[in-house]
Order: C-alpha cells, then sequence, then structure tokens
C-alpha cells in the first residue's frame, strides 16, 4: 500500500486530495533534473527516503518511473545518474546506420549469430519464397557510440542473395551491402510499432533491467518493383529511444 501525505485544494473547503509520497518524490526529482546535465548523480536512495521521510520501497518506485520514462540511468553498484537525451528517430524507410549518423553518432555492431534455415509458414510468404527455401537468420545488437541501443533480427532469401553472409559478417549497413553488391534499391515497407517487457537475455544485451519496457518493430521491405527483401524484427530499448514521424491528411 502506498504511503500518501495529504493536501487540502484551496477551494475544496473539507475536501483533500491524498497524494502518492512517491509521486510527490517524483515531480521534485523531475524538478531537479532540470537543472542537471546528463551523467549528474542524484542523491542516494536513503538520502532521499531521509529528505521525504518516506520508505526505501516509496523512493525505489519514483527511481523506477523515472528509469522507464529515460529521464534517469541506473549503474548497478555505481548509483543512479541523469539520463542523456532519447534518440529521436524518425520513422521513414532508412537503414539504422544511416539514422545514426544523421544523428551525428558512431553506428555500430556486434553480431550475435547468423546461419541459414528453412523459410516456413508466414516468414515464407513474407519473403516471396517456397516453403522450405533457405533463408539467412541474422542476430545483431546495435550500438551508438558505444552505448546498446537494439536488437535486430533479420530474415533475408538467400537464392536471391548468395555469399550474402560473407559480406555482413564484416560489419556494416546492410542496406549499403545490398544496394552495393546486389543492386537492390530499397522502394517502401510495412512497419508495426508495439510495446514489450524487456526478458532475462534481451535485458543483459541492452544493458537495462528485466521488464523495462522495450519497444517491438516489425519491419517489412520491399525493393523497387515490389519484391520482398526483408523481414525484421527490432527491439528497441523504451528509455533511450522515441520514435518522430510528419503527419499528413489523407
Amino acid at each position: 500500500m502506498l504511503e500518501a501525505s495529504t493536501t487540502v485544494t484551496p477551494d475544496a473547503g473539507a475536501r483533500t486530495l491524498r497524494e502518492p509520497k512517491y509521486w510527490r518524490l517524483k515531480r521534485h526529482l523531475v524538478e531537479l533534473i532540470a537543472t542537471l546535465t546528463p551523467g549528474s548523480p542524484i542523491p542516494t536512495e536513503r538520502a532521499l527516503a531521509s529528505a521525504f521521510d518516506v520508505s526505501r520501497t516509496t523512493v525505489r518506485q519514483a527511481l523506477a518511473d523515472l528509469t522507464v520514462e529515460g529521464r534517469l540511468h541506473r549503474v548497478q553498484g555505481k548509483g543512479t545518474f541523469v539520463a542523456k537525451p532519447k534518440v529521436a528517430q524518425r520513422l521513414q524507410l532508412s537503414s539504422y546506420t544511416e539514422d545514426m549518423r544523421a544523428q551525428g553518432k558512431r553506428p555500430s555492431s556486434r553480431l550475435l549469430d547468423i546461419a541459414e534455415e528453412p523459410a516456413e509458414g508466414e516468414l515464407a510468404k513474407l519473403l516471396g519464397v517456397r516453403n522450405g527455401a533457405k533463408m539467412l537468420r541474422m542476430r545483431r545488437l546495435r550500438l551508438a557510440d558505444g552505448e546498446p541501443m537494439a536488437i535486430e533480427t533479420s530474415h533475408l532469401p538467400s537464392g536471391r542473395f548468395r555469399g550474402l553472409r560473407k559480406y555482413v559478417s564484416a560489419g556494416g549497413s546492410l542496406y549499403e551491402v545490398l544496394r552495393e553488391q546486389f543492386g537492390v534499391q530499397m522502394g517502401h515497407a510495412e512497419e508495426t510499432i508495439e510495446t514489450a517487457l524487456a526478458g532475462p537475455e534481451e535485458a543483459e544485451l541492452l544493458g537495462a533491467d528485466v521488464g523495462m519496457p522495450t519497444l517491438l518493430l516489425s519491419r517489412h521491405s520491399f525493393a523497387v518493383g515490389g519484391k520482398p527483401v526483408e523481414w525484421v524484427r527490432s527491439v528497441y530499448r523504451g528509455d533511450r529511444y522515441k520514435f518522430v514521424t510528419t503527419l499528413n491528411r489523407p
């Protein structure tokens, strides 16, 4: 049960509004964060609990909220710090490498695994190949300035892109490889964005807490002319990423 303080509203007479203590603490921390630079430490849990006369559990709840919102960054064994601003990526058909370079960040990738597997069922339809045809499945950890941002799993038809494994194993932009080595010009894509919670493996790779909200993107990409190229599933850190788009009336 949440600890609560009581505040009387000016126009409510005897009517009172109960404000959870963790909410009051959170509002104070938001104001404090606005005055600090990214990377600045904030007071310890013990100091905050003492200053606001609340339990450590209440402090942790406020800190957890602000961490999920991307305002704070918690480092195990070191403390809690003001987070850097979220990376704002425009929703457009571009590669991760292109997006990060456009924002002045240094993109890099770590290949987690790569293998040829049979494309079955819905995945075969998405890639435009017969059931059981070989596809290349590639899983990469995507970083910006050395900081983990996303886990990306790409699926491409092996028959169309023979030798692709050799090129992508060296790192770099997949779209650049497709354009320069296979003459593929990307035309359009269908993308969905959902929310999900980070599991233990995802949390470890992303340097986040288990259960942290993430952004789950599924993209079905097509070349100019309409031929399927790729189906990719990406898990982005919800505390470090936000997406921006321009809306026009239909």
